[in-house]
């Protein structure tokens, strides 16, 4: 399916280069609706490959699942996500209020290549092995915090409702447990890192406050950099401090914060879709995670509704053909995952809703591929996984309250994830514990350094219990 990149003919210089063509607004109210069609539609008036206006630039989208294979992989190198590889930019025609800008402007590991990504991805592959190895004692702490604070989710969510009611999935479970694991992952002491975690979702979210929020975030994560370099510990920015000691505080908190983006937003917006994949599946789907099979559902859900569409740019260093297509040196192609994942050529003309469509589920690239491939895929997966499993073991019954064409999407061209996710609940049964042992007495008093059990999270819960309150 991979085709090498052709060098271009000499007639190349007289084809109209990107800015001459006319282009397609892809952010569109049918695109927030129901991109596959938009997605169809371009794909029907242009092929593999389509301009587009995204957000008043223009740029190529790749649709096809080979072309974006092939860009991805970059066996020849000649694609770079560098953003001054970008000829418009480079050469000042970007507007400064272009609202990705500030996201590609972000010098951290996503935006490298060469040397510099390997030394970056060295780092992140040693500092995040120890939280993804499942036969590591941090792996196996992660995931046990990681279900205890699901399950702290669904208490607050559903105290005092009798044990059924009514709860907004994406405000109170699928966003915070994700946000809460970065915030352990970062290693703040009990406590601290609260409302450094609230900021961290008033970011994501991308409201009116999010300025603000970066600025204090971005101090918060420069702050526990130089934390981390006077007195290191068991935790993410130790591990990628012992991994490349030369990281400035610039610097690594440039790359806690693609930690906190990345690892905070993309498996919210998974638990979501799962969610809503196992609630309209009927028994059957739900049966299957009975069956162990929650790793499969999620494979399927990342190929049907990947989280991230549309990923950022890439640039070619020459003129180059991809899906037909002449792409002149510097000219951004966007690549769609979702597209991608929908492309006839690769499903065999099956839809992606089909019982018998052909491919496997395992080769689809919501994760990326080739030299950008993420790194946290394990992580990002326990998360979710563990957020699915303690979801269904603590609901005996989960339905929509509106139909799924009716839930509301969030406007973005990167990520396809929900802004709310309406349930109405009923808790099941829970199993009768056993009275616990009773503790024994202390022979000593720790020291005053010593580690103390996690605190509670006033902030978030306070803003958690009010939403609660609020769905009364």
């Amino acid at each position: 399916m991979d085709r090498p990149v052709q060098a271009t003919d000499p007639s190349s210089t007289e084809r109209p280069s990107l800015r001459e063509l006319a282009t397609d607004p892809l952010i569109t109210r049918d695109y927030e609706a129901r991109p596959a069609l938009v997605y169809e539609s371009l794909r029907a008036r242009h092929g593999a490959v389509a301009p587009v206006d995204l957000l008043g630039v223009p740029v190529w989208l790749a649709l096809g699942y080979a072309e974006v294979l092939e860009v991805m992989q970059n066996r020849d190198r000649v694609w770079s996500k560098r953003l001054d590889a970008w000829r418009d930019y480079a050469e000042g025609r970007v507007p400064r209020d272009w609202p990705l800008l500030p996201a590609l402007e972000v010098d951290h590991v996503v935006f490298q290549e060469g040397r510099r990504l390997e030394e970056l991805r060295g780092a992140y592959h040693a500092a995040l092995r120890p939280f993804q190895d499942p036969a590591s004692p941090q792996a196996r702490e992660l995931r046990a915090a990681t279900a205890r604070y699901a399950d702290e989710l669904i208490d607050v969510m559903t105290e005092g409702g009798g044990g059924s009611g009514f709860a907004d999935l994406s405000a109170q479970y699928a966003r915070p447990l994700p946000l809460m694991v970065v915030d352990r992952l970062l290693g703040f002491a009990n406590g601290a890192g609260d409302e450094v975690l609230m900021d961290m979702w008033r970011v994501l979210d991308a409201g009116p406050d999010s300025g603000p929020a970066l600025e204090r975030l971005l101090a918060a994560l420069a702050e526990l950099a130089a934390a981390k370099m006077a007195r290191p510990g068991d935790d993410f920015p130790s591990r990628m401090l012992a991994a490349r000691p030369e990281f400035t505080v610039d610097e690594l908190s440039r790359e806690l914060m693609m930690l906190v983006g990345v690892a905070g937003d993309f498996p919210g917006v998974l638990i979501n879709n799962t969610v809503v994949e196992v609630v309209n599946g009927g028994a059957g789907v739900r049966d299957s995670l009975s069956a162990g099979l929650i790793r499969e559902t999620v494979n399927r859900v990342a190929m049907a509704s990947p989280p991230m569409a549309n990923l950022t740019m890439r640039c070619p260093s020459t003129d180059v053909r991809l899906g037909g297509r002449l792409i002149r040196a510097g000219e951004p192609v966007m690549l769609s995952v979702a597209a991608a994942h929908a492309d006839p050529a690769f499903t065999g003309g099956a839809g992606l809703d089909r019982a018998d469509r052909v491919y496997q589920t395992r080769a689809h690239l919501a994760w990326g591929a080739g030299p950008h491939h993420c790194l946290g895929v394990e992580l990002a997966t326990m998360i979710v996984e563990t957020a699915i499993d303690r979801l269904f073991a603590r609901f005996g019954a989960l339905s929509l309250t509106l139909p799924p064409d009716q839930l509301p999407w969030r406007s973005s061209p990167l990520m396809r994830g929900l802004r709310s996710l309406p349930v109405r609940y009923e808790l099941a049964p829970r199993p009768a514990q056993p009275a616990p042992p009773p503790a024994p007495q202390p022979v000593f008093e720790p020291e005053p350094d010593a580690p103390r059990p996690e605190q509670p999270r006033s902030a978030l819960w306070r803003f958690l219990r009010g939403l609660r309150r609020g769905a009364h």
